[in-house]
């Protein structure tokens, strides 16, 4: 019994941080609800509450006293196949109906001021996720995917100093965690599983410019895992490993007080999905299974603005292109991504002596991803209908 209790613990918390991507292929931006409304547009410079251990820890600096933020964004992806030309296995399966899987994906973060320069930060939230799921079994692509999920947590402990009035360092340390599963209808049922854990750091700068504007830099680094599990086809299961390595990251952001009530923000990102090829499955058989991603790197840009309504109310807007790696030569089933534009808004309301609440909303229009796969036994052929919805809210509180 005592033995069961981590594992017990451990599985709750897969589930809560498990999500459908919102960003390109499976990153995840909602680390922070309060960011929502801004499309997360000046996401390392804001520095607005304990959030910003993830985005930049560099921004600690700007938190004093004990700061506490607890968040969650509700997310509804959409992904509708429809069928132009598909052969092979199959072919005369249904369309697979909705592939988009709703999901909550939680955050929480803390800071605590130590002294005139030296700050802390934790924080708790999950910076990958993916999970499609196609309504049929015997859809017409369930030779190539079924089911595809993946879902990390992360630990983030981190350090950061004021060097002086214009500049804060920041670094943070990153305990990660990875389940992940895949199946199809291949030889009547194929399952893949396995889990790990790794270490990996990130740093960030801040720069105060003027009492108006600042700028922030973060890079989070590449995280390796080597997944341990099970692989079965046809009934038969034997032991499975393969390694991966999620990418890094680097932000570079700028907020600015254009007047009493009207802010600015925007945000450049790039991310290294170059490090994701492929996924070479080693099960002890002859030949070991391959899915290949063959992943680009890929750039993201946000602008935002806010508008100070009165002293306890603040609204938001913002916009984002988010540039995915997936080319149309290799996209999948298991992640049918594209190009994504992000449409925002928000509000920020003051809740007595420190207290704040953020809520936002965003539209995910999603280029209308075209596929051309074939792999076992079957010529996949179509396009997909794609969207997401996300809402999300935020509770800070500084004492």
């Amino acid at each position: 019994m005592k033995n069961r209790i981590p594992r017990l613990l451990s599985v709750l918390i897969l589930a809560a941080f498990s999500a459908s991507a919102s960003a390109a292929a499976f990153q995840l931006w909602e680390q922070s609800a309060s960011g929502l409304g801004n499309a997360y547009a000046g996401s390392a410079a804001v520095a607005d509450n304990a959030s910003t251990n993830f985005y930049n820890p560099a921004g600690l600096t700007y938190l004093p006293g004990t700061q506490i933020s607890l968040g969650v964004s509700g997310i509804g992806p959409s992904y509708r196949f429809r069928n132009q030309g598909t052969t092979g296995l199959n072919a005369g399966g249904p369309d697979g109906g909705n592939a988009g899987a709703r999901a909550a994906l939680p955050n929480a973060y803390f800071s605590r001021q130590l002294s005139d320069r030296l700050y802390f930060g934790f924080g708790i939230s999950a910076p990958f996720g993916l999970a499609t799921e196609y309504e049929a079994a015997n859809w017409l692509g369930a030779n190539q995917a079924v089911k595809s999920e993946i879902r990390t947590v992360n630990y983030n402990p981190s350090l950061a100093y004021r060097l002086s009035d214009r500049v804060s360092l920041g670094f943070g340390l990153n305990y990660q965690t990875i389940d992940a599963e895949m199946t199809s209808g291949l030889a009547g049922a194929y399952r893949v599983k396995g889990d790990d854990s790794a270490l990996g750091w990130n740093v960030g700068a801040l720069f105060t410019l003027s009492p108006a504007m600042r700028l922030g830099l973060s890079y989070r680094s590449a995280i390796d895992y080597r997944l341990e599990g099970s692989r079965s086809l046809a009934g038969v299961s034997r032991s499975a490993s393969a390694d991966i390595r999620l990418p890094d990251s680097f932000i570079f952001s700028v907020w600015q007080q254009l007047s009493e009530r009207w802010e600015a923000m925007g945000d450049l990102s790039y991310t290294r999905w170059s490090t994701l090829d492929k996924l070479v499955i080693d099960h002890g058989g002859a030949t070991p299974d391959v899915e290949n991603f063959g992943y680009k790197n890929a750039w993201r840009v946000a602008w935002g603005a806010a508008y100070r309504y009165n002293e306890q109310a603040k609204l938001k807007f913002g916009i984002a292109w988010d540039r995915t790696p997936v080319s149309d030569a290799v996209r999948s089933p298991r992640v049918p991504d594209n190009d994504r534009l992000w449409l925002s808004l928000g509000g920020q309301w003051k809740l007595g002596q420190g207290g704040r609440v953020d809520v936002g909303y965003s539209y995910l229009y999603v280029r209308d991803p075209s596929i051309a796969q074939n792999r076992n036994g079957t010529s996949l052929n179509g396009r997909y209908d794609a969207g997401a919805h996300i809402l999300g809210a935020q509770y800070s509180l500084g004492f």
